[in-house]
């Protein structure tokens, strides 16, 4: 329990949520801060209760871990007495996380990313134009095109319609986009007790609920970064956790652009969640480390990887969970160099992001 204070915590009862459902969303925040460790979340929301009444005489914490196994978001080794989350639980981090950070976005019709082209798409736009040889008929805007039979030929018993009358509504073509996700697990993101990693894995979390949700066409990978860089699944974000480990962001990023390599679809991008600077690179089979300042030898090879991905037309879009000023420059020049885009966020405010746009030197809060 070492970095974490429950002193600030003051919850606010939900009128429209019973006493399961408002036990239901602060066990998952602490699920979460615990890395999927259900036994310690149990623990911690104990002693909360304990100190804030949450249950009351006719419903307590036996009661609603029973209702967690009953409704199915924890599983009970039989005989052991071991619990762990289960998918649907894991599904309702993530929808949390995403109503948390992006709760502000308006909900749209799911699948795909607009484009300013118009052609053979997917989706039925507003513009009009003649009809042409090829147009499919299910796309002839009928309405326009009797009145402009009514307007060309006018009012006769012999009603004349002819392909010059004809308009049809343009669709929209829809793409689709390849994203990789970068995931910093160094030791930095719990240093001096301030716990980074939990916003980071709910920025993590909402993006890539965001992702599955609103845009299931697009593909997306998982990566997370230490020293070394490796994949993981999506369904095991609930679960990081950070190591006795430096920041290769190098490592990160070449694993990223290797994958993205992979992709075949046109619009691929990055998205990072970081604290900061990078302290590590990989020379040969050693390790090149230093965690006292930006280091140049560092930043000059993370640069670097920074323009080529620019040059691929690949855009790395930043989360930085921290609000050192120091720490702010490194993703700054990182941003520049890209041409990318940044956000920013304090640990205690991650519905209020503050989004840079670099491209268009533009800054507002979300």
């Amino acid at each position: 329990m070492k970095g974490f204070r429950f002193t600030k915590f003051s919850p606010q009862k939900d009128p429209d949520k019973n006493t399961f459902e408002q036990l239901l969303d602060i066990f998952l925040q602490l699920v979460t801060m615990t890395g999927g460790d259900v036994a310690e979340a149990l623990s911690w929301l104990t002693n909360l209760d304990k100190r804030y009444q949450m249950t009351n005489p006719g419903y307590g914490i036996g009661d609603f871990i029973e209702d967690l196994k009953s409704k199915g978001y924890l599983d009970e080794k039989q005989g052991k007495g071991e619990f762990k989350i289960t998918g649907k639980s894991e599904q309702t981090i993530r929808k949390s996380a995403l109503e948390e950070i992006f709760g502000k976005l308006k909900k749209g019709k799911g699948g795909q990313h607009k484009t300013t082209h118009t052609g053979p798409g997917e989706e039925r736009g507003t513009d009009r134009r003649p009809f042409q040889f090829g147009d499919n008929l299910d796309q002839i805007a009928l309405t326009d095109s009797l009145r402009n039979a009514q307007i060309n030929h006018g009012f006769s018993w012999d009603y004349l319609l002819t392909e010059d009358d004809l308009e049809v509504v343009e669709s929209e073509v829809r793409t689709q986009t390849s994203t990789v996700l970068m995931i910093d697990i160094s030791h930095s993101m719990i240093l001096y007790g301030e716990d980074r990693i939990t916003p980071a894995k709910k920025v993590a979390m909402a993006l890539a609920e965001l992702i599955k949700t609103r845009y299931p066409k697009d593909t997306l990978d998982v990566i997370v970064f230490g020293n070394d860089a490796w994949q993981i699944a999506i369904k095991d974000l609930p679960y990081l956790q950070v190591g006795p480990y430096h920041t290769n962001t190098v490592a990160g990023l070449e694993l990223a652009m290797d994958l993205l390599r992979r992709r075949k679809n046109p619009n691929k991008q990055i998205f990072m969640i970081t604290d900061g600077k990078p302290t590590c690179l990989k020379v040969g089979i050693k390790y090149y480390k230093n965690s006292f300042g930006i280091d140049s030898k560092i930043l000059k090879e993370t640069l670097k990887l920074a323009a080529q991905c620019r040059r691929l037309k690949i855009p790395v879009t930043t989360f930085m969970i921290a609000s050192d000023p120091y720490l702010k420059e490194f993703v700054k020049e990182f941003t520049t160099v890209n041409n990318g885009n940044a956000y920013y966020s304090n640990l205690k405010g991650l519905g209020h992001l503050i989004f840079e746009d670099y491209r268009r030197n533009r800054t507002k809060r979300l």
